[in-house]
């Protein structure tokens, strides 16, 4: 009998379809545990953190192994209010793509800018230097991407306005983006957006992040990268769906019909269903009492449509446990703070550069380049020509 070493080497084995379930990495970062509708950051419950805590503070946690001391957190802010003001002729140059592109597709446009950035600020790859020097580099690209996208709609909205960075992302995006000063209750909800977005472990962009980075290369390239793989509507684009989806139903009474009616067409309802989750997303719950907190008809309705859609789904797909997932909510807390529902996954890339930067950093620790293998299913190859 061959043991487990043998087997291994015997050549590729088939990895599960879309790696679902596969352990590639090890990581201190955070996890997901699907089952138990439950996600951390490092040790802490990062919906709890959610709750309590302020974006820069996570943010330190993430970079870090902890939570900031006061002191701490007072040092941490300052180096990241520095590194959000932009170098003049990037902010030139990200104005000058928001204008040529019209934010058309802001995230296309966003990457962009986080490449030329990377680019002026001559980052280079990342081995045999110093990890500090990385990891500054690291926080500088995160940092920025705050400060592009206000930058850069404000380029191409006239009530968007660039503005000098304070010591909290979540009220200059909204200062910045809607160009009025924000009621402290939405500044709140969005706070609690951005932490329960920074990370959740090796979706398709921190993946891409880290295959980026496994290569050496400088850490723009890896931003970059994860920032395109956002960009995909399986993976970012989902919030601004669900919004467009409870503006087509529009009433309650209008909901069950049009739910059974997507159902038979064998659409996809946006909002629902999970790879990891196999209970209610643990964000999805917070995000619905955040949203009923702020008030209005909008969640009202979304409450009365999500009831309706798990029942349908129920009766449609009983084998499948398919639940409410973070982006049915988001739409709607995105949208009752006042940000156009273009930039909602602009907004959501804020978050996420955050998670990226700390898999960047932790991945040059110990780094194998990340390089698995095909399996060729094609037509049997011809045996090689024989030499003249």
């Amino acid at each position: 009998m061959k043991n487990e070493t043998e087997e291994q080497n015997d050549g590729p084995r088939r990895a599960p379809e879309g790696l679902a379930g596969l352990v590639v990495a090890d990581t201190t970062i955070g996890g997901v545990r699907g089952d138990e509708g439950y996600f951390h950051y490092r040790e802490h419950d990062a919906t709890g953190l959610a709750a309590t805590k302020t974006f820069e503070e996570v943010w330190h946690l993430l970079t870090t192994d902890h939570l900031p001391a006061a002191d701490e957190l007072e040092r941490f802010t300052k180096l990241v209010t520095e590194a959000r003001v932009l170098e003049s002729v990037t902010s030139e140059l990200a104005r000058s793509i928001a204008v040529a592109t019209e934010m058309s597709e802001p995230l296309g446009a966003l990457r962009t800018a986080i490449s030329a950035t990377a680019a002026i600020r001559r980052l280079t790859a990342w081995l045999d230097r110093p990890h500090d020097d990385v990891r500054a580099e690291l926080l500088g690209v995160a940092a920025s991407v705050s400060s592009l996208l206000i930058e850069m709609w404000a380029a191409v909205d006239d009530r968007a306005a660039a503005i000098e960075p304070t010591g909290s992302i979540a009220r200059d995006l909204l200062a910045g983006i809607t160009g009025i000063e924000p009621p402290d209750a939405h500044v709140a909800a969005l706070e609690r957006y951005l932490i329960l977005t920074m990370d959740h472990g090796f979706n398709a962009s921190t993946f891409t992040a880290r295959v980026i980075a496994s290569t050496a290369a400088d850490v723009g390239g890896a931003m970059t990268g994860a920032m395109a793989s956002l960009s995909g509507p399986l993976h970012g684009g989902a919030p601004a769906l669900v919004l467009d989806m409870l503006e087509e139903i529009a009433t309650p009474d209008r909901a069950r019909d049009w739910v059974k009616s997507t159902l038979a067409r064998g659409e996809r309802i946006m909002g629902f269903g999970h790879r990891v989750y196999r209970t209610e997303d643990p964000r999805a719950a917070l995000l619905k009492k955040t949203a009923l907190d702020i008030g209005g008809p909008l969640p009202e309705l979304a409450v009365e449509v999500e009831a309706v859609v798990l029942d349908e789904l129920n009766k449609h797909r009983p084998d499948r446990a398919l639940r409410t997932n973070v982006e049915f909510y988001a739409g709607v807390v995105l949208h009752q703070i006042g940000l156009p529902q273009r930039l909602f996954t602009g907004v959501f890339a804020v978050s996420r550069a955050v998670g990226w930067s700390a898999h960047v950093a932790e991945q040059l620790v110990g780094n194998k380049i990340i390089r698995p293998a095909s399996l060729y299913v094609g037509q049997e190859p011809h045996a090689a020509e024989p030499a003249a």
